[in-house]
């Protein structure tokens, strides 16, 4: 066994055999080889998660004027927010030398340190966060194949109840595994077959209330959505529905990663806009057909999640199959939004301590029957403990709903609008109080607006489901 340096392989020895150092790694050119496709398959991994499943319950809290409304808005403010900040991937213009390989980079270069600290916090508590909610929304999938086959071995009526949190562990012992994927670059064909995924089971749940709409032969649902004892629960269960909406598009904070994956020429940023044109159209046909046709077929009675709520009982198989498929792209949505953290912490200890052999040296392991891969001491810890942790917290909260809409609310404004307008001020020089600066600081404000009465509600939801 040898640490910091060669050794010669010994075949009887199939574990520990060489190290090398990832200042020496790092110093090899990337090769950045993503096109407009791959970058859709990272963005729709991204996008298209656990988020579709909330918009039916968020459509009938709002009703048939508001709800579909809303999501266009989202949609539309996402596309607006991504293309200033997909400008903002080079410094000091949009054609200059320097890269911004993170979000946070490009706070840094375009706002100073002090904001890159506070955005740095919105950030990570964002990607966290969604990482928790995805080990929630996999467990309640893993569930859901179970109460379905019991229902449909037992009757509608059978109590079929079964907890999360047994899954919930063994989706955090299989994510420990996957996280030692070395970074963005090297998970693309996880990309896509996630992404595969969420095609699939987001055509289920559609094709799923299409057919109940046809079964009861009339469209349920209301212009107010659904009617509640007193206009202050009305009031709350809106504004959670916005943060169940603000949850499901933004991608901001992986943003930039997902530009740093793509070949040039053409400009990074010109491909990245025409990727979020596509991923976002693509993804609100589904929203907006998912979320209106689940109120359509249940009405007042549409469940929170609209594939494990069970307002659909048969085809019990192909309830089921959705569900796995859901467990198989939140494997590879947990990645998409883990690998960022992954990276600054490793990038920020490696610069910490240059000379600890724990953080630097990566070591060449050959297990039988498996390719050789390097394994990093270091990188093993962290990103262990921290799939521990969020699996800690998300049984300690299994809130699908709640979690979603404070998600979604809490890091709208700051991580999909306030930094990447400011940071577009910068680069294009907009003086204040010009037409374009009074423009973009109403859109901020209004989306700041959306925020609060978002977190709010969320809050007061989360709260309520944790003493009832």
């Amino acid at each position: 066994m040898v640490g910091g340096g060669e050794a010669e392989e010994d075949e009887q020895l199939p574990l520990l055999i060489s190290s090398s150092s990832t200042n020496e790694l790092s110093q090899q050119p990337l090769k950045r080889t993503g096109t407009i496709w791959t970058a859709v398959a990272h963005i729709i991994t991204g996008v298209i998660g656990a988020g579709v499943l909330s918009l039916a319950w968020s459509v009938a809290q709002l009703g048939w004027v508001a709800g579909p409304l809303f999501m266009l808005v989202f949609a539309a403010v996402t596309i607006i927010s991504n293309n200033l900040l997909s400008d903002c991937y080079r410094y000091p213009d949009s054609d200059g030398p320097t890269r911004s390989r993170s979000y946070m980079e490009a706070v840094k270069i375009y706002l100073g340190e002090k904001r890159q600290t506070v955005s740095a916090i919105f950030i990570h508590e964002s990607l966290y966060g969604t990482c928790i909610a995805y080990i929630i929304t996999a467990a309640s999938s893993v569930r859901a194949i179970q109460r379905s086959n019991c229902y449909h071995k037992e009757g509608h009526q059978a109590s079929c109840e079964y907890g999360t949190s047994i899954y919930m562990l063994l989706f955090g012992l299989f994510q420990i595994v996957v996280s030692q994927i070395p970074d963005f670059h090297n998970m693309e064909w996880l990309s896509t077959i996630a992404a595969i995924m969420s095609f699939t089971y987001a055509s289920i749940g559609l094709g799923l209330g299409f057919a109940k709409v046809i079964e009861n032969g009339r469209i349920q649902g209301s212009l107010g959505g659904v009617p509640t004892s007193n206009f202050a629960d009305k009031l709350w269960l809106a504004f959670q529905a916005l943060g169940d909406i603000a949850f499901a598009y933004p991608y901001s904070i992986i943003l930039l990663e997902i530009q740093d994956t793509l070949k040039s020429p053409p400009a990074e940023n010109k491909t990245m806009k025409k990727a979020s044109m596509v991923a976002i159209f693509v993804t609100t046909f589904f929203y907006l057909c998912c979320g209106c046709f689940g109120y359509a077929a249940f009405g007042n009675d549409t469940p929170g999640n609209l594939l494990t709520g069970f307002g659909f009982y048969e085809p019990y198989w192909l309830i089921d199959f959705a569900n796995a498929c859901i467990v198989l792209h939140l494997v590879g949505g947990y990645q998409v939004f883990s690998q960022p953290v992954f990276a600054v912490a490793e990038r920020w200890f490696s610069k910490k301590y240059p000379d600890s052999g724990f953080v630097n040296n990566f070591y060449s392991i050959k297990v039988p029957l498996l390719p050789r891969f390097q394994a990093n001491p270091f990188r093993l810890c962290f990103r262990t403990v921290y799939v521990v942790s969020t699996t800690g917290i998300a049984m300690l909260f299994p809130y699908f709903n709640q979690v979603l809409g404070v998600l979604g609310a809490l890091n709208f404004w700051p991580l999909a609008i306030y930094f990447p307008v400011e940071m577009y001020f910068v680069q294009k020089k907009i003086v204040s109080w010009t037409r374009k600066w009074i423009v973009l600081k109403a859109f901020s404000l209004v989306c700041f607006l959306v925020t609060v009465v978002g977190v709010i509600g969320s809050v007061q939801g989360l709260i309520s489901a944790k003493l009832s």
